[in-house]
């Protein structure tokens, strides 16, 4: 295996256990973000750090992104009082359709697999337009776009 398979194969399982942690059936893109802010030495991590997104700053402003969709819907999370999810660490959870989405845009950035960089999965994450990260991301008062521009920056400048 390559040093990106083994790459995002960490990031996948890191993933797997943020979704299962929530209690999600699904690994989605906003698990692989979590993973990725937590993934030491890596471009992508740095970009995340330099914009004041360390994994605390993001399982934030995804609880707030959270609640306020739950708002959004007439509920309010004060509400309710019942205990946190209880993870079944033995239940294997599948790829959500907003990871296997982001992760198609990062390939699909590269110009091939061996130019293939930690930041191109980043890039993929923070490129959907619409969804969980980016009503995160705008919840932790984050530019989405100029994040966007310091990872393709980063692309070109990334090595192992």
């Amino acid at each position: 295996m390559s040093a990106i398979d083994h790459y995002i194969n960490a990031l996948v399982l890191q993933g797997e256990r943020e979704a299962r942690q929530d209690g999600s059936a699904a690994v989605e893109a906003h698990h692989v973000l979590l993973a990725i802010a937590g993934h030491e030495d890596t471009a992508a991590r740095r970009v995340l750090l330099a914009a004041g997104l360390d994994r605390q700053a993001i399982r934030d402003a995804l609880d707030r992104e959270f609640e306020h969709s739950l708002n959004a819907a007439g509920v309010s999370l004060a509400a309710f009082s019942g205990p946190p999810a209880t993870p079944d660490h033995k239940r294997r959870v599948g790829m959500g359709a907003s990871l296997k989405l982001a992760l198609e845009r990062g390939f699909g950035a590269a110009t091939g697999k061996k130019d293939l960089r930690p930041a191109h999965v980043l890039l993929g994450i923070l490129e959907a337009e619409v969804g969980t990260v980016p009503r995160a991301l705008a919840q932790a008062g984050a530019d989405r776009a100029e994040l966007i521009a310091r990872v393709r920056a980063t692309t070109a400048n990334e090595s192992w």
